[in-house]
Order: C-alpha cells, then sequence, then structure tokens
C-alpha cells in the first residue's frame, strides 16, 4: 500500500497525536460568546476552510469542522480541493497514494473515484504541499464515522478548471452513489494591514455570496487581492450550484494572524459554509 506521509506535521500542527487531541480539546473553551450556527433540517454541501499554521488559523478552520461533525451528516467521501504552493505538478493533480497519514493515523483515499476522474494523478503535486495535509487531522477528530478522502490539488486556479472539476466530480459522484462533501482549502488576503485586507476581501467575499463564480476571478485578477485558494472556492461554488441550483452561504468565522500575534502585515481568514435546507 502506498502511503503518504505527513510533510508539515510540527510545523503547520502538532507533531503528535497527544498534542493535537489536546489542541482539539481546548478549541471550546475559546469559543465562549461564539454565535452559534443551528445546522438541524440543513444539508451540508461543503466548506471553505483557512490552511494557515494551527496557532493561526485552526480556531476559525474548526468552526466548520465542529458543525460538520455535529451535524450527524452521514459522507462517504471528503473531497480537499487545494491550491498548488510549490508549483510543482499539473495545472490540476489527482494523488495515486492509497492512504494518507497524520499523527492521528491513516486515511484511505476513494480510489474508485480518484480513478474515474480524468485528471493526472502526480505525487509530486501533492507530497510538500500543506493546504491540503492540514485538513485531515481536523477530520479525523471531528468525524465520528469512516470516510475516504479525495485530494485535488489546482495549480492553475481559473473559472473554467472549477468549473471543469465541479462537474467530473458530482457525474462521478452521483453515478457512484457517493456522498460527499467539500472542502476547500483557502486563506484570504496576505500580508497586508487588518483595515486593507479587510477591505480586499470584501471584493472576493461578495461575489462568493452572489454565486458568481466569474465574479470572484474578475475581482481577483482586477484588484490583485491575494486569496490564495480562490479556484478551490470557485470549484465548491460550482459544485454547489449543481447540487440544489440555490445553495445557502454562512460565514462562520472571520480574523487574521495580528489577533494572535500583533501586527501591521496579517493574513486573513475566513471560514464560510455551504449548505441547504433538506425540504428544499
Amino acid at each position: 500500500m502506498n502511503i503518504r506521509m505527513p510533510a508539515v506535521a510540527g510545523q503547520f500542527y502538532p507533531a503528535t497525536g497527544k498534542k493535537l487531541r489536546e489542541y482539539f480539546e481546548e478549541i471550546p473553551e475559546k469559543r465562549s460568546g461564539s454565535k452559534v450556527f443551528p445546522v438541524e433540517g440543513k444539508q451540508i454541501i461543503g466548506g471553505v476552510v483557512p490552511h494557515a499554521g494551527y496557532v493561526y488559523s485552526g480556531f476559525h478552520a474548526a468552526r466548520f469542522f465542529e458543525l460538520l461533525g455535529s451535524s450527524g451528516q452521514d459522507f462517504d467521501t471528503a473531497v480537499v480541493i487545494n491550491p498548488n504552493h510549490t508549483g510543482r505538478g499539473p495545472e490540476i493533480a489527482l494523488d495515486p497514494n492509497d492512504a494518507w497519514e497524520t499523527p492521528l493515523g491513516q486515511v484511505m483515499l476513494d480510489r474508485e473515484l480518484t480513478d474515474l476522474l480524468p485528471f493526472p494523478q502526480s505525487p509530486e503535486a501533492h507530497d510538500r504541499e500543506h493546504s491540503g495535509e492540514v485538513m485531515l487531522p481536523f477530520l479525523q477528530y471531528f468525524i465520528r464515522h469512516s470516510f475516504r478522502i479525495l485530494p485535488v490539488t489546482m495549480g492553475v486556479q481559473s473559472a473554467g478548471n472549477a468549473k471543469k472539476i465541479a462537474i467530473e466530480i458530482y457525474r462521478h459522484a452521483r453515478d457512484l452513489g457517493r456522498k460527499i462533501v467539500i472542502i476547500a482549502s483557502s486563506d484570504f488576503s496576505h500580508f497586508l494591514s487588518p483595515e486593507l485586507g479587510h477591505r480586499m476581501d470584501e471584493y472576493v467575499l461578495n461575489e462568493i455570496l452572489a454565486l458568481n463564480t466569474e465574479g470572484v476571478a474578475t475581482q481577483v485578477n482586477t484588484h490583485d487581492v491575494s486569496v490564495c485558494g480562490f479556484g478551490p472556492i470557485m470549484t465548491l461554488m460550482e459544485y454547489s450550484i449543481l447540487t440544489c441550483g440555490n445553495p445557502k452561504i454562512e460565514l462562520l468565522s472571520r480574523g487574521h494572524s495580528g489577533e494572535v500575534i500583533p501586527s501591521r502585515s496579517v493574513v486573513d481568514y475566513i471560514t464560510l459554509l455551504f449548505y441547504s435546507d433538506r425540504s428544499s
């Protein structure tokens, strides 16, 4: 069996299972006073989740996984779509391994669904990339039922590639009878003042909330907004529209790295939930 070993354990998140569990157990204590979003009667399609080091963005990322875990929603496969920070591999890359490992254990890949998708499988696109890996410990801790993963790395983030990935995943998951959830891994503005970063993020966030995929790409390119995973976000948007026509979006958490270590040059984090009403 081919296993992808962790590349950033001890850097982006704790290096041992014990330390990871301690980290996750402390999160509810830090959340006192946070807005509660009820998930009863809602079908979770996926979420936009930040991927920085846990010390900076883990609190925000956990909000999505807590809701997913508490929803009682059963899914077969978590499709983790992330940007390519290393520049290695093709413009859309699947992973050829059988499993990924973290300090919390191994997670099997959905090989049947992966092999049906018409995209190349490239270990070099995944083996040093942190933005997909950091999602796994959250899934392992907060999701109590058995599941598999399908990692997708986007080297070229465009509306066209987002639509292509969404259509293929939707079609083949439907044919296999797979219940899936999409995780779009992305941080927002990088290394700006908190005020400027918030203002720049609004250009993109408004298009996300309007479900305007082309608008997301336009705003990123026109205003040079450093949303590093706008391709995965657009893919989630397109998949959500395919799934239910008119998905709903809830902003679960928002902040920046300067709230952890005070600075005038921060990275912004936004966590979004995509869902539909089960009755619709």
